[in-house]
Formats: C-alpha cells, sequence, structure tokens
C-alpha cells in the first residue's frame, strides 16, 4: 500500500488519504483473499486534470505494481478507481463518473464516509454517509472472509480501520 501511496503522489497533490478498510471480494472466482480498501482525494497535476488522462494515469499505476487483466473481478494485486473528478459527469467507454456502482459498495462508501463526511453524489446529491447507514441497516457490517476487520486482530465488524500504516 505504501507503494501506491507514493505512486499515486508522482500523479499530483496527495491531500488525504483514510483509513485502510479490510473486506472480502466482492465478485469474481471464490477463494480470494480479503482487500485492502481505502479512499484518497488527489490534485492532479495540471496535465491530468482531464478525466480520460487521470484514468490512464491510474491505469499505469496499476501496471507498474503488477496488476494483469485476466479474469473480470478476479485477484490483483491493485485496483484503483476513479470516483468523482470535480463532480463531473461524464459517460464515455472505458469511463463513466461519478464511479456507477460507487453507492453500492461498503468497501467504498466506508473510507469515503471517512475522509469526507460531506460528500454528496453529483447527480442526485444523495449523500455517501446516508447511502453507507442504509446499507448496514439492510445488510449489517460486512466482514472479511476470516471474520476479521483488523490485520491480524480477533475478529471484528470490517469497518474498522486496519492497524496498517500507509
Amino acid at each position: 500500500m505504501r507503494r501506491a501511496r507514493d505512486l499515486l503522489a508522482t500523479l499530483g497533490d496527495l491531500r488525504a488519504k483514510s483509513s485502510l478498510y479490510r473486506t472480502a471480494p466482492v465478485g469474481g472466482p471464490g477463494g480470494q483473499p480479503p482487500y485492502l480498501n481505502a479512499v484518497v482525494a488527489l490534485d492532479p497535476r495540471p496535465q491530468l486534470h482531464d478525466p480520460r488522462a487521470l484514468l490512464a494515469a491510474l491505469l499505469d499505476v496499476e501496471a507498474r505494481m503488477g496488476r494483469a487483466r485476466t479474469v473480470r473481478w478476479g485477484p490483483r494485486t491493485i485496483d484503483l478507481d476513479l470516483l468523482d473528478v470535480d463532480g463531473a459527469v461524464v459517460r464515455a467507454p472505458g469511463l463513466t463518473l461519478p464511479h456507477p456502482r460507487m453507492y453500492e459498495r461498503w468497501f467504498v462508501l466506508a473510507p469515503l464516509c471517512e475522509l469526507d463526511p460531506g460528500y454528496r453524489h453529483p447527480l442526485d446529491g444523495r449523500s455517501a454517509c446516508d447511502a453507507l447507514a442504509r446499507l448496514e441497516q439492510a445488510h449489517g457490517e460486512p466482514r472479511d472472509a476470516t471474520g476479521r476487520g483488523r490485520a491480524g486482530d480477533e475478529p471484528t465488524p470490517a469497518g474498522e480501520r486496519t492497524s496498517l500504516p500507509w
């Protein structure tokens, strides 16, 4: 995760980062280990202000970290998703902003609410923290595949922050 943080910092000013959250993978083949999830706020370099250029830079970071896209939602070394770029609405091949499933995913909403409790969806104004509360009410806080939340701790809800620095 530190390498990811360092590579992201080459793309611009890394203004803030959430804690790490450990959760079970969503979709894809069974038997995958738990994932670490986080959200960062990045003020990109001027040449990356266009969302398409920023996405290309994120995909390059993934490649530099050894990501190979072989199986949809399969095991991966890293997965960088572009959630929102200054409230822009983009519908283009390979890029949809805001991220179309971000309000369906606990592992996105929990770190997003930690980082920016006032975040609202640019299309409909829904609060991310309200969406998180609705998910938790409907489904409970998820646990990773081992029943643990924090790396190496006794079983805890996955919503607890990990003790891993990054």
